[in-house]
Order: structure tokens, then sequence, then C-alpha cells
């Protein structure tokens, strides 16, 4: 039997259904230094956006790797621009070293506690990938959930996500019982490029009548016509209307609107979403200078890999030809 939600997930599932809330990057330095003005900045641009809300300490904004003064500082300047909900990444940071899932366990619910004190209004837990090789991980992943929504006291997002990024395929039958957890909101999805997944993961979450949240970038109008009903993602980084235009659409039932939208943001997703898949956080910083979000000597990704010249070339060509088509 499905627990009847708490009035706060039921306020959340409210606010966010048919939005688009962007997992948002952090300005850097070569060093790994934020840059909290230029954060301010780029906050209170993306909070300009027609948004759902915005989710910081995600793997965009790579939130596990911020230290920790960081990460509240971060959280706080979000709070400060964004009028509608936070979603906060609640994980294992690197720092924490946690030798044991018990230690790994302990440190999600603190981050999700953290997250709570400084105003976030739900938290997205990162997927613990031991889970998927362990007899009862299932059981136990559910009881993680639990565990934080008990501590922290927000709602809850499930986060299946694709094991290029440290995450591992949650079979339906999780998702539809992390979803019948009263302060589950929704589940998002990152699967990558596994539509099959996809589909099934979508299917099992629609059954919950909770949040089927599509992180899916390159497959984001397929994810709709899935029946994904809102969206958080790294694509929308940066040209947030580029992601939005395609919800709209999709939503209103302009299918013909949603047809140009789609073919747009594929082309956008195409030039910063591809291997080495890690490289889209520096792509997506290219993206934001090249629109005026964030400045250059802040534009830095220290945490994913070296990308050639050419390649800030490509998203610099595909988004000037972006502007020269008609809406």
């Amino acid at each position: 039997m499905t627990a009847t939600p708490t009035s706060a997930t039921e306020d959340l599932v409210r606010r966010l259904r048919g939005t688009v809330l962007p997992a948002v990057a952090t300005p850097m330095d070569r060093g790994g230094v934020v840059d909290f003005g230029a954060l301010r900045g780029y906050a209170e641009r993306i909070a300009a956006e027609r948004i759902g809300g915005v989710a910081v300490w995600a793997h965009t904004g790579r939130g596990l790797h911020l230290s920790e003064p960081d990460r509240l500082q971060v959280l706080r300047t979000w709070r400060e621009a964004v009028q509608g909900p936070i979603v906060a990444g609640a994980g294992v940071p690197r720092s924490a070293r946690a030798s044991n899932l018990r230690e790994a366990w302990d440190a999600t619910v603190a981050m999700s506690v953290q997250a709570a004190d400084l105003g976030a209004d739900a938290v997205m837990v990162y997927p613990l990938a031991q889970f998927a090789s362990r007899p009862a991980g299932e059981g136990e992943a559910v009881r993680l959930h639990e565990r934080v929504a008990e501590e922290c006291g927000l709602p809850v997002l499930g986060f299946f996500l694709h094991g290029e990024a440290g995450g591992y395929p949650y079979p339906p039958d999780l998702i539809r019982r992390l979803l019948a957890l009263p302060s589950a909101a929704g589940v998002k999805l990152a699967t990558l490029d596994r539509a099959m997944a996809c589909q099934d993961a979508i299917r099992a979450a629609r059954s919950s009548g909770k949040l089927a949240i599509t992180g899916e970038d390159r497959m984001f109008g397929p994810s709709l016509m899935w029946g994904a009903d809102s969206a958080l993602v790294g694509i929308a980084a940066a040209r947030v209307s580029l992601t939005g235009a395609v919800i709209e659409a999709w939503n209103a039932g302009d299918y013909g609107a949603f047809v140009r939208a789609s073919g747009r943001l594929d082309r956008f997703a195409e030039a910063t979403f591809r291997d080495p898949i890690e490289g889209y956080v520096q792509r997506m910083l290219w993206a934001g200078v090249w629109e005026g979000l964030i400045p250059e000597d802040a534009a830095h990704d220290p945490y994913g890999p070296e990308l050639p010249v050419g390649e800030r070339d490509a998203v610099v060509r595909c988004l000037e030809g972006l502007v020269k088509e008609p809406d």
C-alpha cells in the first residue's frame, strides 16, 4: 500500500510539476577556488529566468567536490537569489573519506541536514553504488532515503544516475518502493543514453503519482514523450531558455513548437554532452561565458578531463548558429 504523502511533499510536487530546475554550475578558478562574486551574478541571472527552482550541490555544480565552507556558502548564495524551491544534492563529499557503508550513510545524512539548515526545500539523494552488489541493496537504499527524510525534515528525491558519473541503474521495483515513501516527491532520471532503462523508470515512477523528473540531457524531448513531467538538468546551467522552450511547448500541446525547440536543444546537447562525458561541466561553463553569465576567469572545472581548444570552438559555433535561427 502506498503511504499518504506529507503536506510538504504534496506542495513540492505541485510546485515542481511541469517546470525546469537548472542543475547549476559553480564558478571557480583553475585551482578550484570558488568565485563568490561571480556566483552571485550568475545566480541573479539564472533566478530571473522562467524556472521552477534550482538544484545545487549536484553533479554539474561539483557539489561533492566542494569544501564544506564553500558548499555552505554556495547554498546561501542561491537561497538569497532564488524565490522558488531549491533542491540540494546530498551524498558523500570527497573530503569525508567514508571507509564503509555506515560512514557513507552518515555523511549523506549530515549533508542533507546542512541543506535543511540553510533553507533548501528538498534533498536529492546521491546513489550509493555499493547497494547494487548487495543482496539487500534495494531495501538499504529505501532505508537510506527514509533516514535522510527523518533527519533533515525535507521531502526527498531519488536519483537514478548513470554509472559514468558514479551511480547505478535503479530497477523499476526500487523506484516504486522509493516513491511509496510519504517523504518522496519524485525521482530524477539521468541514464545518459539508455532509452529502455529511462522508459522503464518513468513508467514505474508515473504509477506513484509522484514526479518523474527528467535529467536526460541527450534524450530530453523523448523523455517528456515517455511521460516525464518535470526536469532537473545540467544542460540548463546555461541558455536556460533552450530547455524551457521544450517543456513549455510540450505542456501547451504545441507539438510543432515542441519539435522545433527539441531540435535546437538537441544540437546544443550534441555540442556539450559528448565523450568524454565528464567534460560536459567545462563545456557548460564555456557556454556560460559566451552568454555573459560567468566571467572567463571563473569558468574552470578542475575536476573534469582536459579538453582540446577545438571543443570550446564547437560549443561557441553551436550557440552562434542557434541565435541566428528563428524560434
